[in-house]
């Protein structure tokens, strides 16, 4: 089996996210140790090809959905995440404390994406 690339790596762990929490573009950056918030940003970009990543439950570090504008319309991610329970206003995930879900901490050191 091949070496899983950046982007492989970043959908594994994103597709962990569970329904109504959300993670951040810098918390998967950090926990992969590899590349930064924006390769994370560039990997979910290019997600959208049938991949089943569910690229919605990850916004910025202040819990705003700054990828919204990068989905077919720019308040499908917001639809997506209220489908799911997780209250949005003026573009921003409120109660994001409470619904962050940090992959260290749902996946551990020793997870293997594949």
């Amino acid at each position: 089996m091949p070496e899983p690339t950046y982007y492989d790596l970043v959908y594994a762990v994103v597709r962990h996210i569970p329904r109504g929490r959300v993670s951040t573009y810098g918390a998967i950056a950090d926990y992969l140790a590899l590349g930064s918030a924006r390769m994370v940003g560039w990997a979910l970009n290019n997600s959208f090809s049938g991949d089943r990543v569910p690229a919605h439950r990850v916004v910025n570090r202040k819990g705003e959905l700054s990828g919204r504008n990068h989905w077919p319309t720019p308040t499908m991610m917001q639809e997506m995440l209220e489908q799911e329970g997780v209250v949005v206003e003026n573009d921003r995930v409120q109660a994001f404390d409470k619904l962050f879900w940090h992959p260290a901490e749902g996946l551990g050191e020793d997870f293997e994406p594949f």
